[in-house]
């Protein structure tokens, strides 16, 4: 293991023993600056709560990009048997976030030492609370991305082997939105339904309905996923309750198709209410779109790739978010996925990644920055 990895791979284990949740990374922050700091990687000074974003300017002039990583972690209770496992209760980087910033830096370092042949400036974003979908947004409020020619990002996956580098053009992953009902009838003795208006049968049929967009409204072939998954209602055996509520995500891979679940789903529930006599209050929040990668940047990702001597694939598209994809609505962006390869898959608390990927992952954002900006 060289130095480089040696200081990198203690750097992941110790973010991975004391994980932070979303817009809490106070901790997280001040290791990242302290690393950078230490390594007199200048950093700037954005209105920031937690994450924090550093700058290396070439000693040739040229175009500004940008490289970013993730920070937080999630609300999972580890199941691993690692030494280095996490100490709080219930949190867990059970995503690679630990990884992806330890591969950030890693990048930083290794671009610092090629500043002479650095044809422009490259910055590095720390960004927290990607879980909640809502980091990206206020990197973007804070302005980081002004002035920013283009953005790369990547992602480890579990499922790939080790040494493997997949993405493609156009959707990656789908857009992440979530739904919440709440329907309202009258309660009544579970012996006389008949004078009540029950919630809980018309929750059960609106569920099969919103199951029913697709394949009967939206195709198949738009890969689009609506999931109901939550039902609550009642609190006892022999009571008709008078109200259910039900909450899910829907995901896609196009933004008409988005549009029109929506509206779909919007129009079920308007008529549902009307054939059950029941009052139904649908409420729909807007998450991460999906992610949308440049053609042109796509084709470098993978040029680079192959000269490191990874193992390249194009990928399916694939249900989960990523919030990387709001920067993509300002700039021109490429996402990846670099194989961790790991029994348990992400968001798992037994998930156990390789971490040869933190290496790889480092000089694949080297190798991308130094392209793009000869380019």
């Amino acid at each position: 293991m060289s130095n480089l990895e040696e200081r990198l791979t203690a750097v992941r284990r110790d973010l991975h023993q004391h994980p932070e949740l979303s817009n809490q990374e106070f901790e997280t922050t001040r290791k990242i600056r302290a690393f950078l700091e230490e390594s007199a990687i200048p950093i700037l000074d954005f209105p920031l709560k937690t994450g924090i974003i550093a700058e290396i300017a070439g000693d040739k002039p040229g175009k500004l990009i940008a490289l970013r990583s993730d920070i937080d972690a999630l609300p999972i209770q580890e199941q691993t048997e690692l030494p280095f496992r996490s100490v709080h209760p219930g949190i867990m980087h059970a995503c690679g976030h630990d990884i992806h910033t330890a591969a950030l830096l890693g990048a930083a370092l290794l671009l610092q030492e090629h500043r002479a042949d650095l044809a422009g400036t490259v910055r590095f974003i720390f960004q927290p609370a990607e879980e909640t979908s809502h980091g990206a947004s206020s990197i973007l409020q804070a302005g980081v991305l002004e002035g920013v020619a283009a953005i790369f990002g990547v992602h480890n996956d579990p499922s790939l082997p080790v040494g493997t580098f997949g993405t493609k053009t156009g959707a990656l992953t789908a857009s992440v939105d979530r739904f919440e009902v709440t329907i309202t009838g009258k309660g009544a003795h579970a012996a006389k339904p008949n004078e009540g208006k029950d919630a809980i049968s018309a929750g059960a049929e609106l569920v099969q309905n919103l199951e029913r967009i697709i394949s009967r409204v939206i195709s198949p072939a738009s890969h689009a996923v609506i999931s109901v998954t939550q039902f609550h209602s009642g609190s006892t055996w022999n009571v008709l309750p008078e109200q259910a509520y039900l909450e899910g995500t829907v995901r896609t891979f196009d933004q008409s198709v988005r549009q029109q679940i929506q509206a779909e789903m919007t129009r079920v529930t308007e008529g549902l209410a009307h054939l059950t006599d029941t009052e139904i209050r649908f409420n729909w929040y807007n998450g991460a779109p999906a992610i949308n990668n440049d053609e042109a940047l796509t084709e470098l990702a993978f040029q680079v790739a192959s000269e490191l001597g990874l193992t390249t694939r194009e990928l399916q598209e694939m249900a989960i978010g990523e919030d990387f994809a709001f920067y993509q609505e300002k700039v021109p962006g490429a996402f990846v996925m670099i194989g961790s390869e790991s029994e348990f898959d992400l968001h798992h608390p037994k998930i156990e990644p390789n971490e040869a990927v933190i290496l790889q992952a480092a000089h694949y954002f080297e190798a991308v920055a130094l392209a793009y900006l000869a380019k």
